[in-house]
């Protein structure tokens, strides 16, 4: 008997989940510290999941701080080819009320919720030959997700990663970064540090990144597709820089979520007192927006947003990024007209189906949500 003869009837289907944009449940299943102030938090879902998505796009926590709902959002770190979970990588940062608490509350074992996945900063929809990753500080977390989905599918992308960080103990991902250049040939990895201190040794680039560097890293970076992450003076200069030497921005590529809002429940109580009596009548001027399951309803003005008319009664509809990358605030809307300024975050699907991003809809008729 020939027992290499394939058999159709041993292969038993797999059914399981697979991740979408909306609100998913998951479990802390490791706490890594990759520096001195910063840390990756794994996490899975109870049921087996596949969490696929984009290489850089990210998710927004739902939280709980001192009895006070808190959304943020997060780049995601690890990469879609190890599906079963998904890490997020979080500095230490003072005064960052989200950023501080998860590293000193959230533990193994801690379930919480997460929105997402979502954002246009990604590797898939924008495929190239050839790349350039830069990034400053911890918005090494998108690009490392981008470089890790090459790696690990055995990508022919030619990669050079560039990577900022003050010292030499704030590199993170430090030892896996020089692990990937020294299995495969395509990816080319070059450190800058700011300075190092009293003690540490280091040979490689000193100070900040530049227009020599930058020819010396990667002469032929004209030909490569670019992208960037870190705080918003170190992409600011990149970009010039690139611009100065008549960079095609249309391949460069940067994230950005925009500031997230430090407290949702200040946000309402502070739009509640300025809130219309529930039975106001639109003016002229104004559209009616009601919420069909709560049973409430307010005129705005034709500048003011779904999200903002929700708030003056006091509903809360979760919100994170307040520039329609996220996400979050997606509702239904069941009759009106609005206009929505979105930058990605709603799908085709959704828009479909009916579906708005609240922070970025403003009525053009009276509109009905079910909310």
């Amino acid at each position: 008997m020939n027992n290499n003869v394939f058999n159709p009837a041993a292969m038993q289907p797999v059914s399981t989940q697979t991740w979408s944009n909306g609100r998913h449940p998951v479990r802390c299943v490791k706490v890594i510290a990759e520096t001195h102030d910063v840390r990756t938090f794994c996490f899975s879902a109870d049921q087996p999941m596949l969490f696929f998505f984009k290489p850089g796009q990210f998710v927004t926590l739902e939280l709980e701080i001192n009895g006070e709902p808190v959304m943020r959002s997060y780049t995601i770190s690890s990469a879609p080819s190890v599906p079963y979970s998904f890490s997020l990588t979080i500095k230490r940062v003072p005064g960052g009320k989200v950023s501080n608490w998860l590293h000193d509350h959230l533990k193994e074992g801690d379930t919480l919720a997460v929105h997402g996945p979502v954002g246009n900063f990604n590797a898939m929809d924008f495929p190239a030959e050839k790349v350039l990753f830069l990034s400053g500080g911890v918005g090494i977390t998108p690009v490392m997700s981008m470089a890790r989905w090459f790696f690990d599918t055995n990508g022919n992308v030619d990669m050079v990663f560039v990577h900022s960080a003050r010292t030499p103990k704030d590199i993170i991902f430090h030892r896996e970064l020089r692990h990937m250049a020294s299995r495969i040939s395509n990816f080319k990895l070059h450190l800058i540090c700011e300075r190092y201190e009293i003690g540490e040794t280091w040979a490689g680039y000193r100070g900040y990144l530049s227009q020599a560097m930058l020819e010396l890293i990667a002469p032929d970076y004209q030909e490569r597709e670019v992208f960037c992450c870190g705080p918003t003076p170190y992409m600011k200069a990149v970009k010039h820089l690139l611009q100065t030497n008549g960079f095609d921005l249309n391949r460069y590529h940067e994230e950005a979520f925009g500031p997230t809002p430090a407290d949702i429940q200040e946000e309402v109580r502070e739009q509640n007192s300025e809130a219309l009596a529930l039975d106001a009548q639109p003016s002229e001027e104004h559209c009616k927006i009601e919420f069909s399951e709560s049973g409430k309803s307010v005129a705005i003005a034709p500048s003011e947003t779904i999200h903002s008319a929700a708030a003056k009664l006091g509903l809360h509809i979760p919100k994170a990024c307040g520039m329609g990358i996220c996400g979050t605030c997606k509702v239904l809307k069941k009759s009106g007209e609005v206009e929505m300024e979105h930058n990605g975050g709603i799908t085709d699907e959704d828009l479909a189906e009916g579906y708005i991003l609240s922070c970025c809809s403003k009525p053009l008729t009276d509109v009905v949500v079910e909310f």
